[in-house]
C-alpha cells in the first residue's frame, strides 16, 4: 500500500471491480458482479487476477482491498491485556465511537473530522489514485479502545507526507497503549515510503503535546486563535516528525 506504487489493472472491468470494492470496504462478490453487470465467467477471471496480483483478497465471504500491514501483537501492562492490529472494515463502528468519545473532550478537532469522514463514506481503509488511508486499532477483549490513523494524498508533491491521528479512550490511558499505537503507525509509514508525518492539536491539549514531544515530535508552527472551543479562542499547534 505504498504511495509510490501505481495502480495498474490491465483491463477496464478489473479496474471497475477494484474501485467498487475499495469504495465500499468489504463486499459480497455476487453483489459486485450483479451491480457492475459483468458476466459471471469474466468476473471470476478478473477477481482471480486481482487476487493473484495482490490487489484484492477474500475473507469471510467478502472481497477486500489487500493491505499488507503486519500481524496482530499482544501486550500486557500490569492488569491489562491489549492487542494492536491492522483495522478491518468491521471495526468501523468501534473506531468511530472511540474517536467521537475522545473528541467530546474538545481537545482533538482533527480526529473528529476523521470520524465524520469515515462515517460518511462507510469505508474504513482507502487506497486509490487520490488517497491512502490506514488504521491500526488497540483492542481489549475484541473491543476497540484506541486507534492510530494515517491519511496521505497521492499527489506527487505531497506523496512523501502523511497526516496522523492517535487516541485512546480515557479509561484505558496510562498503560502504554498510545505509545504502541503511535509506534505501529510510524513503522507502517516508514515502511511505505513516507518521510514525514504531521498532525495539529489545540494548544489547550497539553497532554497530547507533551505526549508527542516525548516521542520526538517538534512544533513547526502555531496558528493563533485558529479554534474556538467553548466560546474561547485557542491556538492550533502544528507538529511533525521526520522519519
Amino acid at each position: 500500500m505504498a504511495s509510490s506504487e501505481p495502480l495498474e489493472f490491465g483491463h477496464d472491468d478489473r479496474k471497475r471491480i477494484y474501485e467498487h470494492v475499495e469504495r465500499h470496504g468489504a463486499v459480497d462478490p455476487d453483489d459486485v458482479q450483479v451491480t457492475l453487470g459483468i458476466d459471471p465467467s469474466g468476473f471470476r477471471h478478473h477477481v482471480a487476477i486481482l487476487k493473484r496480483d495482490g490487489q484484492l483478497e477474500e475473507s469471510g465471504g467478502k472481497l477486500r482491498v489487500t493491505i499488507d500491514a503486519g500481524a496482530e501483537e499482544e501486550y500486557v501492562s500490569e492488569d491489562l491485556e491489549f492487542h494492536i492490529r491492522p483495522a478491518r472494515q468491521e471495526d468501523l463502528t468501534g473506531i468511530v465511537g472511540a474517536i467521537r468519545q475522545v473528541a467530546e473532550e474538545k481537545t482533538y478537532i482533527e480526529a473528529e473530522s476523521v470520524a465524520d469522514e469515515i462515517d460518511h463514506q462507510d469505508a474504513l481503509l482507502r487506497h486509490n489514485e487520490i488517497e491512502s488511508r490506514m488504521f491500526f486499532v488497540a483492542t481489549v477483549e475484541d473491543e476497540v479502545v484506541g486507534w492510530v490513523h494515517l491519511h496521505a494524498p497521492e499527489l506527487e508533491k505531497l506523496s512523501h507526507t502523511a497526516e496522523l491521528t492517535v487516541g485512546v479512550l480515557e479509561e484505558y490511558r496510562g498503560h502504554g497503549i498510545g505509545s504502541h499505537l503511535l509506534s505501529r503507525g510510524l513503522e507502517w509509514a516508514g515502511a511505505n515510503g513516507y518521510e514525514r508525518v504531521y498532525q495539529s492539536v489545540p494548544s489547550s491539549n497539553e497532554d497530547a503535546i507533551a505526549f508527542l514531544e516525548g516521542h520526538d515530535w517538534e512544533t513547526e508552527a502555531v496558528r493563533e486563535d485558529h479554534y474556538k472551543l467553548n466560546g474561547h479562542y485557542v491556538d492550533e499547534v502544528m507538529m511533525a516528525l521526520v522519519l
